[in-house]
C-alpha cells in the first residue's frame, strides 16, 4: 500500500495515466492536467532542485495561490525527502522572517512578482535564502538578483538531468519512508511568534484517508481549491484527500473570480470556513432585496416552509406527503435556482470548519438542500477529529470522532484528544510541545466542550476565552465570547465582531459592518455617505445594528446557560479589521487581546458609560504605506430581556 504523497502520485500516473488530476483557469480558459503530465512535471522539478543542492530533511517556502505547479512543487520537495513550508500569500514580508529563519530555509517557490518582492524584502534578514524560484514571469524580465530564476528553467535543468539518469526519481521516491517528515504548518501566532507543526506523511495521509471513508469519497469528485495552502483545511481537502482518493482539483483564475468559476466547476465535494458562507448568504439577500415585489414574496415563503421542513428532510424524519410536496414545488421554484446560483447544485458533501458557525446560517444551507455539515480538527491533529453523519449534522455539535479518534473531557471541561493524526511537536520548540502533547499521548485543544447523549461533541469556547460575568444581576453568569460572535455575524449587515465582557458586569462588543450590504441598503434608501467610516456611523445604521443586537440578545436570554452574555453596549468601528494591521490572523479569526489593547480607549468608553468616543487609528495599506483613520464612534444601548427561566 502507497503511504507517502510521491507514491501516490506515481501510483495514479500508473493506473489513470490520461485521467485529469487538475484544471487551471487561465484567460478564461480551463487548461487540463493529466496525471501523466503532473508525474512527469514533479519528476523534472524534481531533478531540478537536486541539481540546484536541495536535500533530504531540508525545508523550502512555497509561497502563492493554488496552482498546479505550487502543488508539483511541493511534490516535488516530498520525493527527495525535504519538507514544504506553505507561508500565506497576503502575509507581509516582515511575517515570513520568522519562519523562513526558523527553518534555516535556503530555497523558495514564487507564483509572481508580488512574492518575489517580499521574498527579496525577506533577504535582507535571512541572508540564507539564496535560491528563489518564480511560476509566473510577468513583470520580472529585468530583475537581476543573484539566485532568482524562472520554474520553466529549473524544470528544463531537470529535464535534461532526468533524462541522463532515468533512475533518480523512481529511486527517491523509494527512499522517502511513511514516518517521514511530510510537511510543516506554522500557526497564526495570535499570542508570539508563529509555531511550526510538524506532520509525517502518515499522519496526514492516515486523516484524508479517514475523512474519505467517512464520507465515501472516490476519484470522481471535483474539488475547488482556493483557500491558501498554508492552511491546513485547504492542504487536506485539496492535496493530502486529493493525493488519496485521485480526484480532480480545480485552481479559480484568481480570488477575485472564485465565485465565477464555483459556478462553473459546480464541486460535489466543498470546504470552506463560515466567513465564505456568510458572504455567500449575504450577496443572495442583497439580490432578493433588489428583486420585485412578488420574487421577494415567494422567495421569503419558499424560505419559511425550507426553514421548518428541510432540516426534517435532510435527516430522514418524517414529513407529511402535502409538505413533501410543498418543498419539491419550493426545490422547482427557489431552492434548485438557488443552489445553482450560488455553485453547490452538484455538492454531495460540503464541510465548514476553523470556527463555530451561526446556527442559522447552518440551517439556511441545510435547509435548502446543500449538505453542509461541521468538523471539528485543528492543525495539530491534520484536521479530521470529529466529523457529522449526512442524517446527523446539527447546528450546536461538530459531529461523532472519527475513525481511530478518542475523545475525553478533563475536570476543567478541556478536551482532549487522542489520534493517529497528532503532531509530531513544534518545530524547535519541545516546551511548547509539553505543553500540548502529554507524556501519554493526549493533545490538550484548548477548546472547552463536552460530549452529548447522542455521542456527538459540543464546543463552548476557547478555554482560555471562556469567563463570568462578575457584578450586576447576572453576576457569575458564564461569558461565552465566540458563541455571541457567531450569533451577530449571521446577520448579512455584519461582519465581524468582537465580544468583551469577562471579569466585567455586563457585555459590550465591537462591530464591523459588511460594507457591501449596508452599502446595498443604504443606497435603496436614498442615504448618502462618503466611504466606509461615514457609512459605519449613520444614525439609521445604528439603529439597524441595534436591532440585529437585540435579536440576538432576545435568543440568549432563552438559554439558561448563556443568558448573562446579552449585550449591553456596542459601537460600530470606524475602520474594517484587518490581518495587515494585526487585528485578524492570516485564517481571519480577531485577535481579541490585540483588539482590547490596541482599541483600549474604545473599550472603557463602552463600560464607562460614554455616548461618544473619538479615535484616531494608523492603518497600513496594500502597498506598504501607513496612513491614519479617525472618527467621533457613537456608542449604542441595547435592550436586555429577562431570562426566560427567571420570568416562568
Amino acid at each position: 500500500m502507497q503511504t507517502t504523497f510521491p507514491q501516490l502520485l506515481l501510483k495514479h500516473a500508473s493506473e489513470r495515466p490520461s485521467a485529469a488530476a487538475m484544471r487551471e483557469k487561465e484567460y478564461g480558459i480551463w487548461q487540463t492536467l493529466s496525471w501523466s503530465d503532473l508525474a512527469t512535471m514533479v519528476e523534472q522539478l524534481a531533478a531540478g532542485l537536486h541539481q540546484a543542492g536541495l536535500r533530504r530533511g531540508e525545508h523550502m517556502v512555497v509561497v502563492g495561490a493554488n496552482r498546479p505547479r505550487l502543488y508539483a512543487t511541493m511534490l516535488a520537495v516530498q520525493s527527495l525527502g525535504a519538507i514544504p513550508v506553505a507561508l500565506y500569500q497576503d502575509a507581509v514580508s516582515a511575517e515570513c522572517v520568522f519562519p523562513i529563519n526558523n527553518a534555516e530555509i535556503r530555497f523558495a517557490f514564487a507564483e509572481d512578482q508580488e512574492q518575489v518582492d517580499k521574498l527579496l524584502e525577506v533577504r535582507e534578514n535571512a541572508p540564507q535564502l539564496t535560491h528563489i524560484y518564480y511560476d509566473d514571469p510577468r513583470g520580472l524580465r529585468n530583475y537581476a538578483q543573484d539566485g532568482l530564476l524562472a520554474m520553466d528553467a529549473l524544470q528544463a535543468a531537470g529535464k535534461a538531468y532526468a533524462q541522463a539518469h532515468p533512475h533518480f526519481f523512481k529511486d527517491a521516491v523509494a527512499q522517502v519512508h511513511a514516518d517521514d517528515t511530510a510537511a510543516m504548518f506554522f500557526t497564526s501566532g495570535t499570542t508570539g511568534n508563529p509555531k511550526g507543526v510538524v506532520h509525517s506523511h502518515d499522519t496526514l495521509l492516515n486523516r484524508a484517508r479517514a475523512g474519505a471513508d467517512f464520507d465515501h469519497l472516490t476519484h470522481a469528485e471535483e474539488v475547488l481549491a482556493y483557500m491558501p495552502v498554508a492552511w491546513i483545511g485547504q492542504n487536506i481537502f485539496s492535496y493530502a484527500q486529493w493525493l488519496s482518493c485521485g480526484y480532480v482539483v480545480n485552481c479559480p483564475e484568481s480570488a477575485a473570480t472564485s465565485t465565477i468559476d464555483l459556478k462553473e466547476i459546480g464541486p460535489t465535494y466543498y470546504f470552506a470556513p463560515p466567513r465564505v458562507f456568510e458572504g455567500l448568504l449575504t450577496s443572495v439577500m442583497i439580490r432578493m432585496e433588489d428583486a420585485s415585489a412578488f420574487k421577494r414574496w415567494m422567495f421569503h415563503a419558499c424560505m419559511g416552509l425550507a426553514k421548518r421542513v428541510g432540516p426534517s428532510l435532510s435527516s430522514g424524519a418524517m414529513v407529511s406527503l402535502w409538505d413533501r410536496c410543498l418543498y419539491a414545488l419550493g426545490n422547482l421554484l427557489v431552492y434548485g435556482p438557488l443552489r445553482n446560483n450560488l455553485g453547490f447544485s452538484r455538492v454531495r458533501v460540503a464541510y465548514t470548519a476553523g470556527e463555530a458557525i451561526g446556527p442559522d446560517l447552518f440551517s439556511f444551507y441545510r435547509s435548502i438542500g446543500v449538505n453542509l455539515k461541521q468538523l471539528y480538527g485543528s492543525t495539530e491533529t491534520a484536521v479530521f477529529v470529529c466529523l457529522q453523519p449526512d442524517n446527523e449534522a446539527r447546528a450546536d455539535t461538530v459531529g461523532v470522532p472519527c475513525a481511530g479518534v478518542e475523545i475525553k473531557v478533563d475536570a476543567s471541561g478541556e478536551i482532549l484528544v487522542k489520534s493517529p493524526g497528532l503532531l509530531r511537536g513544534y518545530y524547535k520548540n519541545p516546551e511548547a510541545t509539553a505543553e500540548v502533547l502529554s507524556a501519554d499521548g493526549w493533545y490538550h485543544t484548548n477548546d472547552a466542550g463536552f460530549i452529548d447523549a447522542q455521542g456527538h461533541l459540543k464546543i463552548i469556547d476557547r478555554v482560555k476565552d471562556v469567563g463570568r460575568i462578575r457584578g450586576g444581576e447576572f453576576d457569575g453568569a458564564m461569558f461565552a465570547p465566540k458563541y455571541v460572535e457567531n450569533k451577530l455575524k449571521f446577520f448579512q449587515h455584519i461582519k465581524e465582531v468582537v465580544a468583551y465582557g469577562d471579569g466585567r458586569e455586563k457585555v459590550c462588543v465591537l462591530i464591523n459592518i459588511d460594507f457591501d450590504a449596508v452599502g446595498n441598503w443604504a443606497e435603496r434608501r436614498n442615504l448618502p455617505y462618503a466611504g466606509y467610516t461615514d457609512l459605519a456611523q449613520k444614525p439609521q445604521v445604528y439603529q439597524l445594528i441595534k436591532e440585529c443586537v437585540e435579536q440576538v440578545n432576545a435568543d440568549l436570554s432563552r438559554d439558561t446557560l448563556l443568558a448573562g452574555s446579552q449585550v449591553s453596549r456596542f459601537l460600530v468601528l470606524h475602520k474594517e479589521l484587518d490581518a495587515d494591521d494585526g487585528e485578524l490572523t492570516r485564517t481571519n479569526k480577531v485577535r481579541r487581546g490585540f483588539i482590547a489593547e490596541k482599541y483600549q480607549v474604545l473599550v472603557d468608553a463602552l463600560y464607562q458609560g460614554l455616548q461618544e468616543q473619538f479615535i484616531e487609528t494608523q492603518v497600513k495599506f496594500e502597498d506598504g504605506r501607513t496612513g491614519s483613520v479617525s472618527a467621533t464612534l457613537k456608542i449604542g444601548d441595547a435592550q436586555i430581556f429577562v431570562p426566560v427561566k427567571a420570568a416562568a
